[in-house]
């Protein structure tokens, strides 16, 4: 066997809308729309810098079937691209961009194999440097965008080839929650397949679910919402002369998207809050000068300004102000180091021995009980909140939203219900402001 490179990517979701993201500037929104793109450039450039023998996508190349002429031109410039510096490209098409959805019949480009849907094709790649065969390749594209078998178990080995095999699947192994169940398979069906290394597509969370096999999410290669924090990118793998890999993770996202803490753990005053906020929004500019950051604020903690943040217009006020600073950024081009905050989640609570609370037979103490059991009970909290939740289902658009909302949403608003109960009912008093030049603007518009 001989040692060779190459890169994994996956879910490039090219031309897809940023989820959560209102009142977005015009030079925002477009450098948003680029952001996939620039991702892509970047993979095609890390290919190269590399020196990558091959690259493989598993999956999503396009955010839907009926993908525009813009992103199939774009992915096909970084095709030619990859082509033009000698790195074969195997991809396979998912659940968001299935083969039978309409598409430009272009010529693939020297060195790009699709598979196709019926059967994992198999391809023996050779190395760049010598020639010599390196790897078999094989991989199953999605016909239609909803596909239910478990198709890894019709992956099979090249027959006496003793050469690394990979495969590439569009799955979800052992039914992860966040997202649809298409190609369902279990690790244990992976492992037992005999190659060498499965390169997935599907989930955006990167993990690594095994070794020797190696079966690997890289995930997509650019955030998209506050849902898909931290880095995006793509995995450059380095195989030996023992079929040994090894894996070396590479940044590829434009706009990182983050979730901040804030507590508000002692503060008294609403000015205090304030600052807090506008300091993290320096440190994260510090922290990711080169790039556009995206941040969602979490209030959390107990203290006197939560009563004051519940019941008054300061985030949105603090929110609108933040994002006119950052707007007149880009409308300058500096996109470097801009901080767009995406929204404040409250998710503070006022100050209450909460001990006391849960101890004392009251209706606050009672209802305070029942969110803690099943904010830790997956089953109790689906049999408290789905039965509230039942009179939205009778709205079409609601009923499409509920869909898609998960435990850790339900969680969240059966404590945010369970803290404004306790705000509106406590006899916590609320402190006296100070003056800060933010508030008193507010306070003579009268608030909100």
């Amino acid at each position: 066997m001989v040692p060779f490179r190459f890169v994994h990517a996956a879910d490039l979701h090219l031309d897809s809308r940023f989820a959560g993201l209102s009142h977005i500037p015009v030079p925002v929104r477009d450098y948003l729309r680029e952001a996939a793109f620039a991702a892509l450039g970047r993979l095609v450039a890390v290919a190269a810098e590399e020196e990558a023998d091959f690259v493989v996508i598993s999956g999503d190349v396009y955010d839907s079937a009926d993908s525009s002429l813009q992103s199939q031109l774009r992915f096909h410039e970084a095709l030619l691209e990859l082509s033009r510096n000698g790195i074969a490209v195997f991809l396979i098409h998912g659940n968001h961009d299935p083969l039978d959805g309409p598409r430009l019949h272009m010529e693939l480009p020297d060195g790009v194999t699709v598979f196709g849907a019926d059967t994992p094709g198999q391809v023996t790649v050779v190395r760049r440097s010598d020639g010599r065969e390196a790897a078999v390749v094989s991989g199953l594209s999605y016909p239609t965008s909803k596909v239910t078998e478990n198709t890894s178990l019709r992956y099979r080995r090249k027959e006496g080839s003793g050469l690394f095999h990979i495969a590439l699947l569009h799955a979800n192994v052992d039914g992860d929650p966040a997202h649809e169940t298409y190609s369902p398979c279990t690790r244990r069906d992976l492992i037992d397949s005999g190659f060498d290394y499965w390169a997935l597509g599907h989930i955006h969370k990167r993990r690594i679910l095994h070794e020797r096999p190696y079966i690997v999410y890289p995930g997509n290669i650019q955030g998209r919402s506050v849902k898909e924090t931290g880095p995006k990118g793509c995995y450059v793998v380095d195989v030996d002369g023992s079929g040994i890999a090894g894996l070396r993770f590479r940044e590829l996202d434009e706009v990182r998207f983050l979730i901040r803490d804030i507590s508000i753990d002692g503060m008294v005053r609403e000015t205090e809050w304030i600052e807090a906020v506008e300091q993290s929004v320096e440190e994260i500019r510090a922290l990711h000068p080169e790039m556009m950051s995206v941040v969602r604020f979490r209030i959390i903690g107990r203290g006197v300004v939560h009563r004051v943040l519940a019941e008054k217009g300061a985030s949105g006020d603090l929110l609108d102000e933040l994002r006119r600073r950052e707007a007149l950024r880009a409308e300058q081009g500096l996109f470097r180091g801009l901080v767009w905050t995406e929204g404040f989640s409250l998710e503070s609570g006022t100050e209450v021995d909460r001990e006391r609370l849960l101890a004392e037979d009251s209706f606050l103490g009672e209802m305070m009980r029942m969110a803690a059991e099943s904010a830790e009970d997956g089953k109790a909290l689906d049999e408290l909140a789905r039965p509230a939740l039942a009179p939205l289902a009778e709205n079409r658009e609601l009923r499409r939203l509920l869909a898609e909302v998960g435990e850790d949403d339900m969680r969240a608003w059966l404590m945010r219900a369970a803290e404004t109960a306790v705000t509106l009912l406590s006899d916590v008093m609320e402190p006296e402001e100070e003056s800060h030049p933010f508030l008193e603007s507010r306070n003579r518009q009268g608030g909100r």
